[in-house]
């Protein structure tokens, strides 16, 4: 196995260790970018001097008894909306272009501290305004989707060019790309990883969040990214927690199985491998529980109504000035935002508060909710639409948002875990829903599952 193969948990105790230096996994990681990223166009831009010497001073700072953790010397990406003082913050648009960061934002700054070390910034969709990133071709099948918007640094951890990436999720911005390129995402609870130097989408909706090769590896970063920054006016004033799973018992855990909305239009293989995963739950030790979904027919009326002027508010005036230099799609969707009456906005926060209402009361009857991450696997890209087998006609962008958003609307966590591969070979994820600040739950039972199986692969990237 070559050191870019390893998860990050088996890389940080190599390191710990000194079976591994940091040198020699960056060179690894950098070996790989080399070879694969010309095909996945994952990076905006790649930083390899820089990410070499930071290496080289972690080596000596390690040698010298000065191990700073277990994220200590580990190569990373970072999605091109999080600010790095001194290197430009494109947002993967012309409207940035020039643009440099004049400081560290909340997360780049905790986990510099920790040890971590920037290989470059990763594609997002245009200002995040998407769920496929175009740019990016998918790990596992350049000529299909990389999902979005976190779709370079997905593909970046899956095909590992990165040990570990950061990503961003408005509507399913971390899990989207996790679920298709078949690696882990986590959206935290709302407000308990600071956005402080994070570009906008929808400030109500936003959230930042890892996504790495196993739920272990999602643990140590959230570990390193939480906690309380005044900068971030929804920031939560939580304690520090070590968010590591222990154990595979998953006894007396209350898994809820929803009988409607996230198994209706969802692709057959997609559901088989999602209900297998369930079962393996139970054969660990946990209790299924039908659930109902409350309020689903308001669901995605209220993510795009939050969503939409609130994104066009953040943009007005670069809309105004300099609308020429944003992709068409993004574009449209922005000018919609300014023709949005204010009542919808508002319905929309009614809405809201009520389904938090609601979904609180459904999660006190169980411990989290499992199920499908989106409802198909990668499609090709270009493709516009998928037709369910009832005939029923999507948008790719609407079914892959339809099962990611009632987590940002509700601010829950929700974490996305591989769960197998369809019959052309892609990626299919699993969802773990919980109640706020219950990361440790959705962790534990991510966990427990994967010690079930298969050591994760090296997306072919090819």
């Amino acid at each position: 196995m070559q050191p870019y193969e390893l998860p990050l948990s088996d890389a940080a105790e190599a390191i710990r260790t000194r079976r591994l230096s940091p040198v020699e996994l960056t060179d690894s990681v950098l070996r790989r970018v080399e070879r694969v990223e010309p095909h996945l166009q994952a990076y905006v831009a790649v930083a390899a001097e820089h990410t070499r010497r930071a290496a080289r001073e972690a080596e000596g700072e390690i040698a010298a008894g000065r191990h700073r953790g277990p994220l200590h010397g580990i190569p990373m990406a970072l999605k091109d909306l999080i600010d790095v003082a001194g290197v430009p913050t494109s947002a993967s648009s012309r409207v940035r272009t020039g643009h440099r960061a004049r400081a560290d934002s909340t997360v780049a700054a905790r986990l510099s501290a920790a040890g971590a070390l920037l290989v470059g910034k990763t594609h997002t969709h245009e200002f995040a305004y998407g769920l496929t990133t175009p740019q990016t071709g998918n790990a596992w099948d350049t000529g299909r989707v990389a999902g979005g918007s976190s779709g370079g640094s997905a593909v970046a951890v899956a095909a590992g060019t990165a040990t570990f990436g950061l990503g961003t999720d408005t509507g399913g911005s971390i899990r989207v790309p996790a679920a298709l390129n078949g690696v882990v995402g986590l959206k935290p609870t709302y407000g308990l990883v600071p956005r402080h130097g994070v570009t906008s989408l929808s400030w109500s909706l936003d959230h930042v969040g890892p996504l790495t090769r196993t739920v272990e590896d999602a643990a140590l970063v959230l570990t390193a990214l939480a906690g309380h920054d005044p900068r971030d006016p929804a920031s939560l004033t939580t304690p520090a927690t070590d968010y590591r799973p222990a154990g595979t018992d998953l006894t007396g855990l209350r898994v809820g199985v929803p009988r409607n909305y996230y198994f209706e239009h969802v692709d057959m293989e997609v559901e088989a491998a999602v209900r297998c995963a369930i079962d393996q739950l139970a054969a660990l030790g946990a209790r299924l529980v039908d659930v109902e979904i409350p309020m689903t027919r308001y669901i995605q009326a209220t993510q795009w109504g939050l969503m939409v002027p609130e994104a066009t508010a953040y943009h007005e005036r670069t809309l105004r000035t300099v609308p020429e230099l944003y992709q068409a799609d993004v574009r449209v969707l922005l000018e919609v935002g300014e023709l949005m009456p204010a009542g919808d906005y508002l319905r929309a926060q009614r809405s809201r508060t009520l389904m938090r209402r609601e979904w609180a009361r459904m999660l006190r009857d169980v411990d989290l909710i499992a199920a499908p991450a989106v409802p198909a696997t990668a499609v090709k890209a270009g493709q516009e639409t998928i037709t369910w087998a009832d005939g029923t006609m999507e948008s790719v962008s609407d079914a892959y948002v339809r099962l990611s958003s009632p987590a940002n609307i509700t601010g829950v966590p929700s974490l996305t875990v591989p769960v197998g591969l369809d019959s052309a070979g892609l990626p299919i994820g699993m969802q773990l829903l919980g109640r706020p600040l219950a990361e440790r739950v959705l962790l534990r039972a991510g966990h427990a599952y994967q010690q079930t199986r298969p050591a994760p692969a090296i997306a072919p990237a090819a």
